[in-house]
């Protein structure tokens, strides 16, 4: 059964959350500058996988949901989002855009599991995502980047198969989850390898194999480790303790971590529009959890200066 009311224990999760895949962005661009994309997915989903499922039983899912969960929230995510930097989409977008899973999520639970969305949801969700939009056309106007039709659609497309994920881990229920993490990868790598081998060349994927350095090496480390297992765990853990209405929108503070992350450690600074959205996502989040405590309050408030009046006229 799934409990509605949000604990200070999930709350630090969420946060954990946020900040590991919220620095996940700074960590692949400093990845990529030895490894290419679609090969640095195949090494992460490797070390994901080994040696863990050596330690860890297979999760007791059905074999179906297993494979649903690593083709969508695994493969087809990565592969959409790296395709999509691949013709053109700029990346510090790109991680704005796939926010837009929370939207994906909370809609697809609405339809399948006829999730109820109360008022403060639909105005926390509405206010965060003006934010969004704000941030992701402030980030434009500062790189002067052409966002292609493909990148923008392509990185959608990623941001609905985690929404898919984040379904088919509702839909499992309890479940093990850092089991599921490390069997659930075990899909994409093979093919992440061929893509890569087709795409970037046999000759480019052997020298980066045989001449990775310990940057490299550190990047995959926090790649497979920080962000996949113990990030996706804990995600797992929050939606199926929670509704999916309040566990989804968390993830929109992944953007500002990454920008705040990139300004301190990779010397990217903010502008004012920047921070103004990301202040603006941060209240709508904010919104999104606590308002509806707000709403009652104001509600019962305008009850009871009416009562006097009512009475009165009785």
């Amino acid at each position: 059964m799934t409990h509605t009311q949000l604990k200070p224990v999930h709350m630090i999760t969420a946060l954990i959350v946020i900040v590991l895949w919220g620095m996940n962005f700074v960590v692949i661009k400093i990845g990529l500058k030895g490894i290419p994309p679609l090969l640095l997915a195949a090494l992460r989903f490797t070390f994901v996988a080994f040696p863990a499922i050596f330690f860890l039983n297979r999760p007791k899912v059905a074999l179906k949901w297993l494979i649903i969960y690593a083709a969508t929230i695994s493969f087809a995510q990565f592969a959409f989002l790296f395709s999509a930097v691949a013709v053109g989409m700029p990346a510090g977008l790109a991680s704005l855009v796939l926010q837009a899973q929370a939207f994906f999520t909370v809609g697809l639970a609405a339809l399948i599991f006829g999730d109820k969305l109360k008022t403060s949801n639909v105005l926390g969700i509405f206010i965060a995502s003006l934010g969004l939009i704000l941030l992701g056309s402030a980030s434009i106007n500062a790189s002067s980047a052409q966002v292609s039709t493909a990148g923008f659609v392509l990185t959608l497309c990623a941001a609905l198969s985690w929404a898919c994920g984040n379904i088919v881990s509702k839909k499992m229920g309890s479940v093990n989850m850092l089991s599921l993490v490390a069997w659930s990868a075990l899909l994409p790598i093979i093919p992440f390898f061929v893509l890569s081998c087709l795409m970037d060349g046999v000759n480019v994927v052997w020298h980066s194999l045989t001449h990775i350095s310990l940057t490299a090496m550190l990047v995959i480390l926090y790649l497979s480790g920080a962000a996949s297992l113990i990030g996706y765990t804990l995600w797992g853990k929050l939606l199926a303790a929670l509704p999916t209405h309040v566990v989804a929108p968390m993830s929109l503070l992944v953007p500002v971590v990454g920008l705040s992350s990139a300004w301190i450690l990779l010397d990217e600074s903010l502008n004012h529009t920047q921070i103004i959205g990301a202040l603006i996502v941060m209240a709508g989040l904010l919104f999104n959890v606590f308002g509806q405590k707000l709403i009652d309050v104001i509600r019962k408030k305008q009850e009871k200066s009416s009562m006097p009046n009512d009475q009165s006229q009785g």
